[in-house]
């Protein structure tokens, strides 16, 4: 028989222990900021990381973008929400408080403040939402969204995991990596249907209009608040039409007015056809503890039209939020110029095959952002 192997011993530097604890972090991030072995959350464009800032002691998130100029598209969206976060200073809006790209890897890494979890964790967490809850939060979607809309951007993914919250309740809206303007560019004039989580997604996307407006933001955030009220999903399709069918059977169709947006006369039939058998289900049936107010709040902005929404200045303006409406500045933000973003990776970036051309955009971009 052959002999047992033995155990080899740990030949490790204090140093590589430090380092495996860590985690992959380049000395260039670690110089600046102590990562904790915490993980606070992963997506599927990066992973979250809790840290420290060394200069400032402040706790910050790090989120790590992996392989990212291997993507031309996930360059751009890695722009795009780079120069979102940066351009709004608000405080229901995510911020971004550095950008590291270090040299010769393929990873970058967004700082940001840490907040402690997420508005889907919230709801679907053991512990009851007040009322007080629920138009607070409302409130401070709709408040960062007013200033979104203000800068000419959609946020076209709207939803609980996209509103981050702390302990105190304070939220921010975040993940602008499919945000567009509100009048498309060159790369954008035919506007894609697949953009925000099926769950939150308007009709006017679900149908294939060639162009949609804020309203489409609206309808994510009356979902977000149907979904505080029950505590459920409202809208769970499994695919576009059964997402279909479940809104006409949630809200009904109640006369060709809320058909008049579709231009599509195929998709206006398919409508009719399924709005036919079954009457839309009341909300003091599925919400029976909700109050008049949010009831009233939520048949405001969850419209099958999008030209009858409410929009978020109107949707502010309302009975349910108006206590905080009342006591709070609700600025808007400059413009946003999306023309001159997408233009510059276009031009810069040519077929965006040129890797180094690609890193020297976001490498610029991170420069800007510290300076």
């Amino acid at each position: 028989m052959s002999e047992p192997r033995k155990r080899k011993a740990d030949v490790s530097t204090p140093e590589k222990r430090l380092a495996q604890r860590r985690g992959p972090f380049p000395d260039c991030v670690n110089a600046l900021y102590d990562v904790e072995e915490q993980t606070l959350g992963r997506g599927g464009f990066g992973q979250i990381f809790a840290a420290i800032c060394k200069a400032t002691n402040k706790q910050v998130a790090i989120k790590k973008i992996s392989n990212i100029f291997f993507s031309c598209k996930e360059c751009k969206q890695l722009l795009r929400e780079a120069r979102i976060m940066r351009h709004f200073s608000h405080e229901n809006i995510m911020s971004l408080d550095d950008m590291i790209v270090p040299c010769g890897q393929n990873d970058v890494y967004l700082v940001m403040p840490r907040m402690d979890t997420d508005l889907h964790r919230v709801i679907h967490s053991k512990q009851p939402l007040t009322e007080d809850h629920i138009s607070y939060f409302s409130y401070q979607i709709l408040r960062g969204l007013k200033a979104i809309h203000s800068a000419r951007v959609l946020h076209r993914d709207l939803k609980p995991a996209n509103c981050l919250v702390n302990q105190n309740c304070e939220l921010k809206i975040c993940d602008f990596g499919l945000a567009r303007g509100v009048e498309p560019v060159e790369e954008d004039l035919c506007l894609t249907e697949y953009v925000a989580t099926r769950w939150y997604r308007a009709p006017e996307l679900l149908i294939g209009s060639a162009s949609y407006d804020g309203a489409i933001d609206i309808w994510s955030v009356g979902c977000i608040l149907a979904e505080m009220l029950g505590k459920r999903a409202l809208l769970p399709g499994r695919d576009t039409l059964q997402q279909l069918r479940m809104i006409v059977e949630c809200l009904g169709v109640r006369a060709e007015e809320d058909l008049e947006f579709i231009s599509n006369p195929k998709a206006a039939q398919y409508i009719r056809a399924i709005s036919k058998p079954k009457a839309h289900t009341p909300f003091e049936m599925l919400f029976p503890s909700a109050s008049a107010a949010a009831l009233d709040l939520l048949r405001a902005i969850l419209l099958f039209n999008p030209r009858q929404r409410l929009d978020a200045v109107q949707a502010l303006d309302h009975p349910f939020l108006k206590s905080l409406h009342t006591i709070n500045a609700e600025p808007d933000a400059q413009p946003f110029h999306f023309d001159e973003t997408l233009q510059h990776v276009k031009q810069r970036a040519g077929s965006c095959a040129d890797e180094a051309q690609l890193r020297r955009l976001i490498t610029e971009e991170s420069t800007r952002r510290r300076s």
